[in-house]
């Protein structure tokens, strides 16, 4: 089904799209599984690539953002599918949907424009917005609820774990001094606190010095490290033979896990020399943003791709 180019000019192109598109290697025939759906940018440009009858498994936990992705692929019709769902349950949703093997599998981690623009969510640190940062508002568990009721030893292990924030202890005790006057509810009171933690001859010109707690925030409320490896460890099962698997991450948390997931796959059964895995690692060193991608969008400056093929 072909599509008018202007229909799409609103949509955002996302992070690295040639680099996926050619280590996809999209085509027609085929079924991939955009595990990350965001604002559609990859799903539409891969859709584009498989016509006439490619398909395009779409997963997305933000309702908000599969509203403005389903107006946006609409005219691709059954072409797409979009499901409400955490990328974890990928396997058992495509037994469902009585599809055995996918050509690809494209994940990328990281937050969406959709939610970074969105204040009520509390995902960014640059505007006044309740303390939230869950992807899925049907998750019980928000940002502000930890920080209210864990104890200022799991307050530091979560920042030094998922944040990798070397002021961790400092941090977690001035906000369970804050939170003595009262809740901490909003994440302009988040910023100042951890503003007033780290001293300010160590505070970063580069990096704004909440970036690190904002992001174990969001990691510990999303269990996102636990469904990466997940996803990682039960989706390469469903690709076809040479079929790939492509990983975005943003940080290094992430591209860890990757990494060493990849890896393992690779060298196959351990201890034996002879043993060769289920996986053939494509990227030896990870992809990144151009230096022309980095200029039109700074945000993408730290991402990392990475790819591994079905053999």
């Amino acid at each position: 089904m072909g599509a008018p180019e202007d229909r799409f000019q609103h949509v955002h192109v996302p992070v690295l799209l040639k680099e996926v598109l050619s280590l996809l290697g999209c085509g027609p025939h085929e079924t991939y599984v955009d595990a990350t759906l965001g604002g559609g940018g990859h799903t539409l440009e891969i859709l584009k690539r498989t016509e006439p009858d490619g398909r395009v498994i779409a997963f997305e936990w933000d309702e908000e953002a599969i509203a403005r992705a389903r107006e946006a692929l609409n005219p691709f019709g059954d072409r797409v599918v979009i499901l409400r769902e955490n990328f974890v349950g990928l396997p058992d949703l495509l037994r469902e949907m009585k599809i055995e093997y996918v050509a690809g599998i494209l994940l990328d981690l990281g937050l969406s424009s959709i939610q970074l623009g969105s204040p009520e969510r509390g995902f960014s640190f640059k505007g006044e917005g309740p303390l939230d940062m869950r992807m899925d508002q049907r998750l019980e568990t928000t940002a502000a609820k930890l920080v209210n009721e864990s104890s200022p030893e799991q307050l530091e292990h979560t920042l030094r774990k998922f944040g990798e924030e070397r002021w961790a202890k400092r941090i977690a005790n001035a906000l369970a001094e804050e939170r003595r006057r009262g809740p901490i509810k909003t994440t302009e009171v988040m910023r100042k606190v951890i503003y007033g933690a780290i001293p300010h001859r160590f505070q970063s010109r580069r990096i704004d010095p909440v970036t690190r707690t904002f992001q174990a925030l969001r990691i510990w409320v999303n269990s996102e490290l636990d469904n990466l490896q997940r996803v990682l460890e039960t989706g390469w099962p469903l690709l076809k033979e040479g079929g790939r698997i492509c990983v975005i991450s943003f940080h290094s948390l992430e591209d860890r896990i990757v990494k060493e997931t990849f890896r393992r796959l690779e060298r196959g059964k351990p201890g034996d020399r002879s043993s060769e895995g289920p996986m053939r690692i494509i990227t030896r060193k990870p992809v990144t943003p151009s230096e022309e991608e980095r200029r039109e969008n700074p945000r993408c400056r730290s991402a990392k791709l990475r790819c591994a093929e079905r053999v």
